[in-house]
């Protein structure tokens, strides 16, 4: 934000709908070659000997504030359910994003066990219903305006966890690293990473219809701020159409609470001046509060991804979208396998039309997410080692592919099986205990 004003009135001052138009349009897609890659990882928190019983709020903010006092090279932060967040700093290569993610993972694993706790890798807790444990004014605000609409905003902040990876926008030319193809790219392949990597079946230990039911829960969310924006020529002038026309939360005051709004576009809220002139800084904000599958913010965040199981699970993910999109061979690939999917045609955008609905409902038992996923997933293979993969990282995806994606199976099939042989809620049994799984 600093770098695109040369003063601090910029920030504060009084901002109009073609100067807010103007900002957005030159932040969503910061071009060039692929450099960077990027991971935000979330982590549900369980006991570490019986993680159907639920975790008591002192315990998580002792964990939070244990976690939060060690040398981590990441970001760290805490989410509204306590859930634990680790984002890497913009990666010059796969292998860097890794290391930094692993180091920070392996010292907050150790200091969890002295508390008898544990990172657990699911897409959304099933077990139990986490309280709201986390409060600040942002949180605050947003669930109040989310409970204006449904229950679905509320359980995804406080009852879910996501592998987030980000990728470069790309070059402003065609080809498979232009920006407008990665965008498309982005948009179609997120259904086969939904579905390959769909990972949160339950609720209080029974199914749930939906392979993913945080990708479910987010497709129930305020359609205004959650859904795809509509397709077009110009990138940046759909996006900041999307923006501008997305309702503002809340006005943010000195003091708490924040003034929750109702029906208040930023646009209008630019027209009116009222309940306050708004700031650039507020459009700033505002875009904070914008959750679309794939957010631009100068780079693509993928954000359809569930949590994964074990300890370094959620490096496959990382990887397989890292090769799709920074490979050109393996995006060309990749491309191709994806594009006949958009010939299903459907009146909503993602995640609430009928091909991400299938990803998040059946995972990779849909026929054709399958042969997308297995066309994807080798071409990532493939790529791995040009992008300077280590061994270990090619051989975790080598084992989820042959694990999951030959099968036709996702992470969310395992706790299915054991729901299926129960007849009630899922117990654990002997999965108690750190990365343990069916």
């Amino acid at each position: 934000m600093t770098d695109c004003f040369a003063d601090d009135d910029a920030l504060t001052g009084p901002v109009g709908e073609s100067e807010a138009d103007a900002f957005v349009r030159g932040i969503c897609f910061k071009t060039g070659p692929p450099r960077f890659v990027g991971a935000e990882l979330e982590w549900l928190v369980h006991d570490l000997h019986d993680p159907t019983r639920p975790v008591a709020p002192h315990r998580l903010a002792e964990a939070a504030e244990r976690v939060g006092a060690l040398p981590l090279r990441s970001v760290f932060t805490i989410e509204p359910g306590g859930q634990l967040e680790f984002s890497s700093s913009p990666a010059e290569s796969l292998t860097a994003c890794v290391d930094e993610l692993s180091h920070d993972l392996a010292l907050a694993r150790a200091e969890l066990r002295t508390l008898g706790l544990a990172l657990a890798g699911y897409g959304k807790e099933p077990w139990y219903e986490p309280p709201r444990v986390r409060n600040t004014p942002r949180y605050d605000a947003m669930i109040v305006y989310y409970d204006r609409i449904n229950a679905a905003g509320r359980n995804v902040m406080c009852r879910t966890a996501s592998v987030q990876v980000c990728v470069d926008a790309g070059h402003e030319g065609p080809g498979p690293l232009g920006y407008a193809r990665r965008w498309r790219l982005a948009h179609l392949l997120g259904a086969v990473l939904s579905a390959a990597f769909a990972n949160s079946p339950l609720l209080l230990g029974r199914p749930t219809g939906w392979r993913s039911s945080r990708q479910a829960c987010y497709a129930r969310m305020d359609p205004f701020r959650t859904l795809a924006p509509p397709e077009g020529q110009d990138l940046r002038a759909a996006w900041a159409a999307y923006a501008l026309d997305a309702p503002v939360m809340f006005v943010r005051t000195e003091e708490a609470p924040w003034a929750v709004q109702r029906g208040l576009p930023l646009r209008e809220w630019m027209r009116t001046g009222r309940p306050r002139p708004p700031t650039m800084d507020d459009v700033a904000y505002h875009l904070t509060t914008l959750f679309p599958p794939i957010r631009p913010r100068g780079h693509l965040e993928l954000r359809m991804i569930d949590a994964q199981p074990g300890e370094d699970g959620w490096v496959v993910p990382v990887a397989v979208t890292a090769a799709l999109f920074d490979d050109p061979s393996a995006s060309e690939t990749a491309f191709r396998a994806v594009k006949a999917l958009a010939d299903a045609p459907s009146p909503h955008p993602p995640p609430r039309n009928a091909l991400w609905r299938r990803a998040a409902r059946h995972g990779l038992a849909d026929p054709e997410l399958h042969a997308a996923a297995v066309a994807c997933f080798a071409a990532a293979r493939e790529a791995l080692p040009r992008l300077g993969a280590r061994p270990e990282v090619v051989a975790a995806v080598d084992a989820f592919t042959e694990r999951y994606v030959e099968r036709g199976r996702c992470p969310a099939d395992d706790l299915l099986d054991l729901a299926g042989g129960s007849g009630g809620p899922v117990g654990l049994g002997g999965l108690g205990g750190e990365g343990a799984r069916p």
